[in-house]
């Protein structure tokens, strides 16, 4: 089941609130604790809070801290996305609902309310929450004031740009629409939409647009003068009071609002005495324009009336005063309880709520997001902290990451280098990690480093190694930090910020060793893709691998992508697909994935197959229609070194995709190599991953 639900819109008062509470409501009969989180709120000030979290914390009675129910006021997420934040403002609201859904059953999101500025980056910033999150939408659209086929049209404009974007729309409310049209926008929408997406029109309902008088009175800044205790009467239109009494008095309708200058005391008296009548409808309040208080005698008999209304005084004049009331929309309230079960009512009423939570029951999520598969990780890092190494503490890079890996209380690590200058470089950086989950070793200098060059020369002195070369290649960082993993000290090891890619590697297949049952050790990269998170493989070890090779580093990097939370689906590329290429590298191609198939038949593989039919869903139907993998494939294997170098940095280059790797399969421990060309955030992002796998040995 589902764990998150995410209502959107993209207009301001569509009703979304309406249907938060009646979503919260449905699931709060079936689960134990359920939560309520809003990532981009309105402004709040001391004295005022978002009103939706209020209602919702008032009226079910949440026991969620209020700071935990949002990620960000309106003003907080422009300024972040000015400083070119976007990545921070995703990262921060991801963990905010994680820790929500940790200790509850399921939370409901209510995306923004595009009120104010900045409606465009609301958009864009709700399809994103809810595509990292993989929260199946509930897309809610306003009715008010369009025709039938205005409504259509918006409905398919709004259910395109979510599908577009890779976000899963469990259902869509068409809200506010005219009784008269209802028949006509439930079947013409029933006809255009797909069959799996659930349809609920509801129609307009004065008791649930119709502001009350304390709205009103909030809203346009009014002095309340009398009858506090009647606020809460509903406003279902309003007059103005101008004409003589007799002929205002033939005006009034069902819960009125009157609309009349201070001075006039004949039409405030004659309001009251109506509302006091069996003759005339209920008035609902008196607002009185100009700044004008009524005259001391007026008072007397207002405050002594059995027939009192809220009265209400405001220093705008009557025209302006009537302009602003026609822009009032009402909002669902925590004051308001008898609006709020009328709003849960209406969603029972029009929402077939069974199907909708089967739904919700049977909903899968479909891939990983880049921001979300870094999340995993880190919260997988962290669940089972282990020892990393890093040889270069030399590189200003590897320094900077320590710092934020050691502060976000990732891994401990060893740092090889002087300790002098490691502290000093760290000081130079305006670094303070704690220096007690960090130890500094100097490998010529280190206690260990007579055992390990004696161990270094037993197990390779077969191979014509000397005690003399043993000790000169212990002082080697890299051959340094390799024996503290093969010794047990290090439960992994990051390097090449600094060195080649051969020189990281070269003695972890001297003496770590392959796994047993793998004569190929490989590489792989995660490229963080903006909408999914692919498994790019060989490109960075193995220069022309043999079919058989091929299909090892196959088989390994399924075995990867399963390990890091991606469903694997392999497609073992080549210039040409299914049975159409003929040459010798074709062959390899199919060699290979049919011994892929023969291996592990468990696995889903296509192959030999184009880069384009292997991840364009439209491209893979037309080249390799019924394929499982054609047009979806996450892990793309490469049939030779040169090919998937060039493509994952061409990829990485021209999408902005970051690349976390490579990762070398296959070994005994983990040993895994940088790019000399590696930023921070790849140095950081690769001893994730390394201690990941550490937590596999």
């Amino acid at each position: 089941m589902a764990k998150t639900i995410f209502i959107a819109t993209t207009e301001p008062y569509s009703g979304k609130s309406l249907v938060a509470l009646g979503v919260l409501h449905m699931l709060l009969g079936k689960a134990r604790k359920v939560a309520y989180f809003k990532p981009i709120i309105n402004e709040e000030s001391a004295d005022k809070k978002d009103a939706d979290i209020e209602t919702v914390i008032q009226h079910f009675g949440v026991s969620t801290p209020y700071e935990d129910m949002y990620a960000f006021t309106r003003s907080q997420a422009l300024q972040q996305m000015q400083n070119e934040g976007r990545g921070e403002i995703i990262d921060l609201i991801i963990n905010k609902v994680k820790a929500l859904e940790e200790s509850n059953d399921f939370t409901v999101i209510e995306g923004s309310d595009f009120l104010g500025e900045g409606t465009a980056f609301e958009f864009e910033a709700n399809v994103a929450i809810a595509n990292n999150l993989s929260a199946p939408v509930i897309i809610v659209v306003s009715g008010q004031g369009k025709s039938t086929a205005q409504i259509v049209q918006n409905v398919q404009t709004v259910l395109s740009t979510f599908l577009s974007h890779d976000v899963q729309v469990l259902a869509v409310v068409v809200n506010k629409v005219a009784k008269n049209m209802v028949d006509d926008v439930q079947s013409l929408l029933t006809g255009l939409m797909a069959k799996d997406t659930l349809l609920c029109v509801i129609p307009k309902s004065k008791g649930l647009q119709s502001p009350t008088v304390k709205e009103i009175q909030e809203q346009i800044g009014g002095k309340i003068l009398a009858g506090e205790n009647l606020l809460t009467n509903q406003v279902d239109n309003f007059i103005t009071g101008a004409m003589q009494l007799p002929n205002f008095l033939s005006h009034i309708s069902e819960n009125v609002l009157i609309v009349t200058p201070g001075d006039r005391g004949d039409i405030i008296i004659g309001a009251m005495q109506a509302n006091l009548s069996a003759n005339y409808p209920k008035v609902a309040g008196i607002v009185l324009t100009g700044g004008i208080e009524p005259e001391p005698q007026i008072m007397r008999l207002v405050e002594g009336s059995q027939a009192a209304v809220p009265l209400i005084s405001v220093n705008t004049g009557t025209f302006r005063t009537t302009t602003n009331l026609g822009s009032i929309q009402s909002r669902l309230s925590a004051d308001n309880p008898k609006k709020i079960q009328l709003a849960i009512n209406s969603f029972e009423k029009y929402m077939d709520v069974q199907l909708l939570e089967q739904k919700m029951v049977t909903y899968v999520p479909e891939g990983i997001t880049p921001h979300m598969f870094q999340y995993q990780l880190t919260r997988k890092a962290k669940a089972q902290l282990k020892h990393i190494v890093l040889p270069e503490g030399n590189d200003d890079r590897i320094l900077k990451a320590a710092a934020r890996l050691i502060n976000n209380d990732i891994v401990r690590l060893t740092i090889l280098g002087n300790p002098a200058e490691v502290t000093a470089s760290f000081k130079r950086l305006g670094l303070f990690p704690d220096m007690s989950k960090i130890t500094v070793l100097d490998p010529a200098t280190a206690e260990c480093y007579e055992d390990f060059w004696t161990t270094l020369y037993e197990l390779r002195k077969a191979k014509n190694v000397t005690t003399e070369m043993a000790r000169d290649l212990m002082t080697d960082v890299s051959y340094f930090g390799t024996m503290m993993v093969y010794k047990g000290m290090a439960d992994g090891m990051v390097s090449g910020a600094v060195h080649t890619t051969q020189h990281t590697i070269r003695p972890a297949l001297q003496f770590v060793k392959t796994k047993p049952g793998i004569s190929t050790v490989s590489s792989v990269f995660f490229m963080c893709l903006p909408d999914r998170v692919s498994v790019f493989g060989d490109c960075a070890v193995n220069p022309d691998p043999t079919a058989e090779q091929l299909a090892e580093i196959a088989i390994s990097s399924a075995e990867s992508s399963q390990a890091f939370g991606i469903e694997p689906r392999i497609a073992m590329l080549s210039y040409s697909s299914g049975s159409s290429g003929e040459g010798a590298d074709v062959d390899k191609v199919r060699q290979a994935t049919a011994i892929v198939k023969a291996k592990r038949p468990d696995l889903k593989v296509e192959g030999p197959i184009q880069y384009d039919a292997a991840v364009d869903p439209a491209v893979g139907r037309q080249k390799m229609p019924g394929s499982e993998v054609a047009g979806q494939a996450s892990v793309l294997i490469f049939p030779d070194l040169n090919t998937g170098n060039n493509t994952y940095k061409a990829v990485q280059r021209e999408t902005g995709a970051l690349a976390i790797g490579p990762m070398l399969q296959g070994l005994n421990k983990p040993i895994n190599d940088l790019s000399r060309g590696c930023t921070v955030e790849d140095v950081y992002n690769t001893v994730i991953i390394t201690a990941i796998q550490a937590q596999e040995q």
